[in-house]
Order: C-alpha cells, then structure tokens, then sequence
C-alpha cells in the first residue's frame, strides 16, 4: 500500500448556511486506497462528499489534497487537481448528446473519450442521443465516464446505484471492481448497501449523526455482519 496521502479531513466542520451536519471528521485516504461510506439516510454521507469537492459551506477544519490545502478553492479549481465528481443528481445535460456532455469535460490524460466507450459500449451505441432521451441507467455510466473522462486521481462516487436495475448495478459494480484494482486512482464510494460497498472496497467508515463512529478494513466488517448491523442502526 502507497503510504503517500491522496486526501485528508481534518476537525472538519461542515453543513449548509449555518448548519453543521458533519463534526470533527478526521479522514486519511493514501493513494490508489478505496473507501466505503456507510450509514443511514441523514447522517451526513453526501455532506461529506459535497464538502470535499467544495458545494458544502466549510465551518472549521482542513481539507488537503496531495499535500495541498483546498478547502478555500472552488469547485472548479478542485476539479481541475483532479477530484472527479459522480453527483447522486447524476446532472447530464438533458439537451447535449452523451458525446457532448462528455467533451465538455475532457483533459488530456488517461481516459480519452475512446477508453469510456470501451469501457461502457452502451454510451458508443448511443453517442449521438440526447441526455433527456437515455434511461437511468445509461444516464448513471455517461456521469461515471464524464468523471472519468476529467482524468481524476480521485474519483467519488455518491450512490451511483440508487433505483437501477439489478443487471445495471451489476455491472457498474464489475467497472468500480476493475477501477480499484487496476487504476492509479483512490475513491470514495457512498451507497446505501453496505454489503456492496464493502465488496468492492479496501477501507471503511461508517456516519453516524455527522462524526466517524468506525474506521476499519471493508473486509473485517464484511466479515462481521453483526457489528455492521449495529453500527448501520445505532442512534
């Protein structure tokens, strides 16, 4: 394992406005490391994702990205570091084609727009389609190969599962397996199933009323399907 740190949260601080919805979050996340962000609904999991990449409002805390400070950038200036962003909103542009929406994001660098389409040949069958004429699913791989096509070293993932179809989750699941073994590249994958994320994943935390209540190996919880009950459920 690398030790060198792609991320690091420290005593963050972090909501909307006024509030705080997340307390005292210390994270380290080393390069090409994979963690699981688990919880109930409301705990704080797409807080967290949102502050790292800079639409939250920062109340107290540092955030470092290889070594640099950046929690007083804008989200743009995250991006172009390269922080890659799968939002739960998915947000395709509904009036570009999923060729478009694609470009708009492209930085010379590992996945140039012919490695996305190898990797989901269904967004090259519908290259030429409208984002407002693609199914959830189709919608779902054209914002993970927009992230990607952005050449992040850091990739999060806001629960890219939500409301697919089983054969869809499955084989998002194959790409995100692919992606952590085989990429110079960490991520962060928020998903209400534990036990998925946790398949897929090195590293564990687990929200509860916006602090870190665990920090463990995925697999040491996967193994222990009591304590992750518990620790889902506690209040």
């Amino acid at each position: 394992m690398n030790n060198e740190i792609a991320l690091k949260l420290k005593g963050v601080f972090a909501g909307y406005g006024e509030l705080n919805i997340l307390e005292n979050i210390d994270i380290e996340i080393p390069v090409k490391t994979s963690l699981a962000v688990l919880g109930r609904n409301g705990v704080g999991k797409t807080t967290l994702m949102s502050t790292i990449m800079g639409h939250a409002t920062l109340h107290a805390g540092q955030i470092e990205f290889f070594n640099q400070a950046i929690e007083r950038l804008p989200v743009y200036e995250r991006s172009r570091l390269g922080i890659g962003y799968v939002p739960q909103t998915r947000d395709i542009f509904p009036s570009l084609t999923v060729e478009e929406n694609m470009l708009v994001a492209a930085r010379p660098g590992r996945w140039p727009l012919e490695r996305i389409y190898e990797l989901f040949p269904r967004l090259a069958e519908r290259r030429n389609n409208m984002g407002n004429q693609l199914s959830g699913g189709e919608q779902q791989m054209l914002s993970v190969g927009r992230a990607l096509i952005s050449d992040p070293k850091l990739l999060l993932l806001d629960e890219p599962l939500e409301g697919l179809a089983p054969v869809i989750v499955q084989m998002l699941m194959e790409v995100f397996k692919k992606l952590i073994a085989e990429e110079d590249l960490s991520v962060i994958l928020v998903e209400q199933s534990a036990k998925l994320a946790l398949q897929v994943t090195n590293q564990a935390i687990v929200l509860n009323r916006g602090q870190v209540t665990y920090q463990g190996l995925s697999q040491e919880l996967l193994s222990h399907p009591e304590q992750l009950a518990k620790l889902i459920a506690a209040n």
